[in-house]
């Protein structure tokens, strides 16, 4: 295909073009008769027998659908062609973004407009199931969305139709969101849609996936055999019933899994419904802003802090308050907002702490559970941030490193505020 794009393709004026792939290039193009914008997938595998291999069956996969499914959170497919110098596919224009985009800490969807978003997507799969397709790609860059926030399901290259009569292709499709039973090649249904979509799901909540791996063979090993990090581990702040839903969405045992479409939707209608899913937070830009003022969180790029917010409960507490017990077993560090807090052994006052300062984190480091060293009252009202070592463990590479630095910085505060002491007393 042309750098340059063409005037025309077939009926339709070209506009500009919108995106560059492997198999070919999508067109912003305008349909004159119609009056509206279209999408062009135009293919450049073209030879004397047209389309060939890999991508003819993809393509007359999707183009098989043309004109077949009509639902509101589908993206419709509208005309195709195919001859020997071009093929292509025509479909409605989505103006907009990809789901992708919003499965990065700084991009987060809030909890309900997940809810929201899923509950779209399954609407679709839905209507495609009783029409005898599954789709076979779900991720977050086969989910588009619109200006006003509206969702469209689109990419049909993979899709199966339940009464094709060529053979289904194998091995294609993203590695990470497929269903055990896809890599294993085996017979699908529309429960490898209802999994994919459980990782959508999962994807969405936490800016991560389930399993990942050094290599294709690793993922596909952890996917088969493995069970993924607990939602709460991460998303400690999210209602319980985004973590069941999401468990039963990824079974590997089918039984156990969503059996229907319907099933899965009012699961998530009584998460809406029944359970208090938090409203978007006016006080997250002032949370974060309080964070990036801290000493604890230099060097922290701005997705990192917001990353680590998403991982975080907030505290207020009175004063007097005891934060952590000398013996007690606990799995959390802790960061101060606001106030001043005192940190004694066995009655003996040590230090005090101040905004800034955390306390905890040594229990991060440990193989195994163990106890507390130290005790810490309140000494005012106090503002403070707990983070789960699970979930801290859990978190980005990158957010991980921040917080390890942060950690030794103060250890050596420490070392050199007891060192010098030690020298003051001799």
């Amino acid at each position: 295909m042309a750098e340059t794009p063409p005037e025309r393709i077939g009926k339709y004026d070209i506009v500009k073009e919108l995106g560059r792939g492997t198999a070919g290039v999508v067109y912003l193009a305008r349909d004159a008769f119609a009056g509206r914008d279209v999408a062009i997938k135009a293919f450049t595998q073209t030879g004397s027998a047209g389309l060939q291999g890999r991508y003819r069956s993809l393509f007359l996969n999707e183009a098989a659908l043309v004109g077949k499914l009509s639902h509101p959170h589908i993206v419709q497919l509208l005309d195709v062609s195919v001859d020997e110098s071009l093929s292509y596919i025509v479909m409605e224009h989505v103006p907009g973004k990809t789901l992708a985009h919003h499965t990065t800490a700084e991009h987060f969807l809030m909890p309900e407009k997940v809810v929201e978003v899923i509950f779209k997507v399954s609407r679709a799969l839905e209507y495609m199931h009783r029409h005898g397709v599954i789709h076979r790609d779900i991720k977050p860059a086969n989910i588009l969305i619109t200006e006003d926030f509206d969702v469209k399901v689109a990419d049909f290259g993979i899709a199966v139709l339940a009464d094709a009569t060529r053979t289904n292709l194998v091995n294609v499709g993203s590695p990470a969101f497929m269903s055990p039973e896809q890599l294993q090649e085996l017979p699908l249904t529309h429960q490898t849609d209802i999994y994919s979509l459980g990782i959508v799901l999962y994807n969405l909540l936490t800016g991560r996936l389930p399993f990942s791996g050094s290599s294709y063979a690793s993922l596909i090993y952890q996917i088969i055999h493995h069970e993924p990090p607990k939602l709460s581990t991460i998303r400690p702040d999210l209602p319980a019933g985004f973590e069941r839903i999401v468990e039963r969405a990824l079974k590997k045992n089918l039984a156990a899994r969503y059996q229907s479409w319907g099933e899965f939707g009012a699961d998530l209608a009584v998460l809406v419904r029944n359970v208090s899913v938090p409203r978007e937070d006016p006080n997250d830009s002032r949370k974060f802003n309080a964070m990036r003022a801290l000493t604890f969180f230099q060097g922290f790029k701005e997705v990192e802090i917001w990353e680590a917010l998403r991982i975080a409960s907030w505290r207020n507490l009175p004063e007097a308050t005891t934060l952590i017990k000398e013996g007690d077993h606990g799995d959390a560090i802790f960061i101060l907002v606001e106030g001043e807090a005192g940190v004694s052994r066995s009655g003996k006052m040590l230090a005090k702490l101040a905004p800034g300062d955390c306390y905890g984190e040594m229990l991060y480091f440990a193989e195994k559970t163990s106890a507390r060293t130290t005790t810490i009252v309140a000494k005012t009202p106090v503002l403070v941030i707990e983070i789960k070592a699970a979930a801290l463990s859990s978190a980005s590479d990158g957010c991980q490193v921040q917080f390890n630095k942060s950690f030794m910085r103060i250890l050596i505060e420490r070392l050199t505020t007891a060192n010098r002491k030690l020298s003051e007393q001799y």
